[in-house]
């Protein structure tokens, strides 16, 4: 199939019917044995060119096919044995038992068991954007829709194919073929220079037939090509076609079909090794984009933290508790946070048999934490659940920071139980348990005792949670399921239980990753739902905040504030705020908008249900792969596989690395297609022939376009890339140094070769020789002169601004396989196949002057960045191609 599309290029096509017609006029004017080989080399080129490509091209399909099934990988608990496992989407079976939160995707057909305020999207299997309610009336569950709200679990009854959703799927196949604003640009590039390439090659041939069919076109030893009325007609087509064959070729190589073909082999290649880099990325056009950031607004907790958090510090009845679990003597203080902390929660507690200290705490890292500190003040969870009864939930929301439980105790009474941010939670408690296990009043004393401790706990980077509670009177509970599950739980006149600090540490090596963001002009911003005061502590951590006397307004700023202000306002301050606390994932979003308008490249991090418009809406949207839920994921466009902040300063690098090979393969394809062009079209137009004839330009079209993609296209990204500052949506693909270097190298090959066409028999000593044979040797010295230049210049083009071309050179084996190849190619070319390339084997003199002429173009390429470029870009003809998002959405 791949061969076939290669098939399909149309310069290739033209190629083959040359090929045919000069292979049949060959056999026929000379014989089998001797007539074949014009024909045949270029049908052997034009071959090897399909095969290369073709196995590039498949090679890069499974790469992508691999990254598809990894992206479709999502990993989930499932209940079995009581117990909960983590295991693959592609693990589950019939009878396994899945809990569902807010944000999951149903991951197969079932029923559902339990369920609170469970609501389903189910717009990607019906098409109707409405939310479904699910309860014992309507329990049925299909895969690939997501959780809206609530919370429940369900009874797998059909997997795979025998899903609604698999027999969808396997209907369809997920087209990979999308295009990204680079490939676009490129597009644009390599149809412009292929317009002018078929501009040249039209006058080339015109030139060429003129010459040949009015006399002027001579043969080696001096006799005329085409007398007419003597000439046979075969031999005057076979003369034609060869004409034809030589502007053909200059098309070849003048369209540089390798440009989409390097961007293909760079995003493959950047993919495969990301995903080693823990990202795995979901759309392509990030990868590129992501080089261009200006802007990362992260997420606190588990991105810049380790989302490993303990209860280090507890404040209740009515004083601070040390150590934190030492509640023994608050009989009832102690057993209602049991009841609280065992019914308020999505998280669950196993404990094996005969192994009570063993027990596995599941659930997100909150909930691990406060169900540890649970256990610690005696929680026997499974006991605990089932001495009162759930009659309603209110799943945590992001917007309320806070969830709730209503529960029926043993003996009927009605507790609701609230958990959530401290300061939201405190605000609404008119009361508290205090050292005498009574129930008192908040007086305005207490109320400032508890608001200090917050605060302090905040200051030292600890996120705080208050537990509460009230009493509630049974007859006011809807009795009606349908109006229980509307039921808005209570949250006034609450009693304060607890108030618990958790400390979640810094990730190590997130303070260099930012300080590494910063010198590569990349701003950090820290947007996170936590208290101010918390949020402020761990970014001077981070390096986010210099100081604490850096934390001012509008440097730190609360959701609210940003909130209220008008977008004018918002535009005003976006640039300047580094972090922003107590933030509602719509704050995150308007912050967004506010950046992007100032005309920044922005990247977001999240992995909650509510991120997904401020992802979506983010020029680069980052979800978390351990912590993120599916909603999050689908919006995203590449996963941080282990939710590290580090990872995604890889992603920059990546990002930037795209880039940089893709403009490091342009001034090496475009040296190559500048110098070919003017050395065939200046020797064609004065003398009628041309040095590089088709199967030797075919040749170096495979040096420069499949091989040479290959090898600068996958180069590894360098530290050198991070002191750059980001590319600019809008700047020109082809730099000033970029033009500088090219022109050079394109220069100083031009003229050597255009010397040794027209004055290298003299020079090479061949005057005395047999004329076609001296031809033919001077021919094969600026071919194999040509080649080694295009080799050495490949070495100048790794290292576009740098002096030193050899860094890192060692380290790309693949790079080195390439250009060793090449070499030995081209050798046994010289030195075997000349009948079909139409060379003649070299003495050790003029390989030695070969390798001269192409080992010059690394001093000249030195010397060259001296030279000193303006810093405004040149107003090149290129400068059309540049892209907006706006229009690669257009175009799409």
């Amino acid at each position: 199939m791949f061969m076939w599309d290669a098939c399909k290029d149309l310069t290739l096509v033209i190629l083959m019917v040359a090929a045919a017609a000069s292979l049949a006029l060959g056999i026929k004017s000379e014989g089998i044995k001797e007539g074949w080989y014009d024909g045949g080399s270029i049908a052997f080129a034009v071959i090897l060119v399909i095969v290369v490509t073709a196995i590039s091209d498949y090679k890069q399909s499974l790469q992508f096919r691999d990254l598809n099934e990894e992206k479709r990988n999502i990993h989930l608990e499932v209940v079995r044995g009581g117990r909960r496992v983590e295991i693959s989407i592609y693990d589950i079976v019939v009878g396994d038992v899945i809990p569902l939160n807010i944000g999951n995707q149903v991951p197969a057909d079932g029923v559902l068991i339990t369920g609170h305020s469970l609501a389903i999207d189910e717009s990607s299997m019906t098409g109707e954007s409405k939310i479904v309610h699910k309860d014992s009336k309507d329990p049925f569950l299909m895969s690939g829709c997501k959780v809206a709200d609530g919370s429940g679990s369900m009874l797998v009854t059909g997997v795979g194919v025998n899903t609604e959703w698999g027999l969808l799927m396997a209907s369809i196949s997920e087209d990979t073929g999308e295009e990204t604003p680079l490939q676009v640009r490129l597009n644009g590039v390599a149809t412009f220079i292929g317009i002018v390439g078929l501009t040249v090659a039209v006058i080339v041939l015109i030139v060429l037939l003129a010459r040949y069919f009015s006399g002027h076109t001579k043969n080696p030893d001096g006799s005329v090509q085409f007398t007419a009325g003597k000439t046979k007609v075969g031999d005057a087509i076979d003369g034609a076609i060869k004409i034809i064959t030589v502007a053909v070729t200059i098309v070849v190589v003048a369209v540089p079909e390798g440009l989409p073909l390097a961007v293909t082999l760079t995003l493959a290649y950047s993919m495969r090794k990301m995903m080693a880099d823990k990202a795995l990325v979901r759309r392509l056009s990030a990868c590129e984009t992501m080089g261009s950031a200006t802007t990362i607004c992260s997420d606190k907790t588990g991105t810049l933290t380790m989302n490993q958090m303990t209860v280090v510090e507890a404040y209740a009845g009515g004083k601070k508790i040390d150590p934190p679990h030492k509640l023994e003597s608050y009989p009832m203080l102690r057993s209602l946070l049991i009841e609280g902390v065992a019914q308020n929660t999505n998280g669950s507690v196993y404990a094996p048999e005969g192994a009570a200290n063993d027990v596995e705490v599941s659930g997100s890292p909150t909930e691990k934490a406060i169900l540890q500190w649970g256990i610690q003040i005696g929680m026997n969870f499974t006991a605990a659940r089932s001495e009162s009864s759930i009659i309603h939930v209110f799943p945590f929301n992001s917007e309320k920071k806070r969830g709730g439980v209503a529960i029926q105790t043993a003996d009927s009474n009605i507790h609701i139980h609230w958990k959530g941010a401290a300061e939201i939670v405190l605000a609404c408690c008119t009361g508290y348990v205090d050292v005498n296990d009574q129930l008192v009043g908040m007086d305005e004393e207490k109320m400032t005792f508890f608001k200090k401790a917050i605060e302090d706990m905040a200051a030292d980077s600890l996120r705080c949670v208050a537990i509460a509670y009230r009493s509630y009177e049974k007859e006011k509970v809807p009795t009606n399921e349908e109006l229980l599950s509307q039921w808005s739980l209570p949250e006034d006149d609450l009693i304060l239980l607890a108030i618990v600090g958790l400390k979640d540490p810094c990730r190590p090596g997130v303070k260099h990753a930012v300080e590494l963001c910063q010198k590569a002009g990349v701003k950090v911003k820290m947007v996170t739902g936590d208290n101010v005061k918390t949020a402020k502590a761990i970014a001077v951590e981070c390096g986010i905040l210099n100081s604490y006397a850096d934390a001012t307004e509008p440097n730190i700023i609360e959701g609210k504030t940003f909130r209220g202000l008008s977008d004018a306002q918002r535009d005003e301050i976006a640039d300047r705020i580094s972090v922003m606390g107590r933030s509602s994932p719509n704050d995150k979003l308007l912050l967004v908008q506010a950046l992007r308008r100032k005309g920044h490249v922005v990247a977001v991090t999240g992995d909650g249900t509510n991120d997904a418009p401020a992802l979506h809406e983010a020029d680069i949207g980052l979800a978390m792969g351990i912590q993120g839920t599916e909603v999050a994921k689908e919006s995203s466009d590449i996963i941080i596989l282990d939710d590290n902040f580090a990872s995604v300063v890889k992603v920059v690098r990546w990002g930037r690395s795209v880039y940089a090979n893709i403009q490091k393969f342009i001034q090496f394809q475009l040296t190559v297609n500048v110098a070919a062009l003017v050395i065939n079209v200046v020797a064609a137009v004065s003398s009628g022939d041309v040095p590089l004839n088709a199967v030797q330009l075919l040749w170096v079209n495979l040096i420069m376009d499949t091989l040479g993609a290959l090898a600068l296209a996958t180069e590894p990204p360098t530290d050198h890339l991070m002191d750059r500052t980001p590319v600019g949506r809008r700047e020109p693909l082809i730099t000033n140094i970029m033009w500088r270097n090219l022109l050079i190298q394109a220069m100083y090959q031009v003229s050597v070769l255009l010397v040794l066409n027209f004055r290298g028999i003299s020079i090479l000593g061949l005057s005395h020789d047999r004329k076609d044979h001296a031809i033919k040797v001077k021919n094969t010295l600026i071919f194999n002169a040509f080649v080694l230049c295009q080799i050495f210049n490949e070495f100048n083009a790794r290292k576009p601004d740098e002096f030193n071309i050899f860094k890192g050179v060692t380290r790309n084996y693949l790079f080195m396989g390439i250009i060793g190849l090449t070499v030995v190619l081209q050798i046994v070319i010289i030195l075997f196949l000349g009948k079909f390339t139409t060379t003649v084997r070299l003495n050790w003199k003029q390989w030695l002057i070969s390798v001269v002429i192409g080992l010059i173009g690394w001093p000249l390429a030195v010397i060259g960045k001296l030279i000193p470029v303006p810093t405004t870009p040149i107003n090149n003809v290129f400068s059309k191609f540049r892209i907006s998002r706006k229009d690669h959405e257009e175009s799409q």
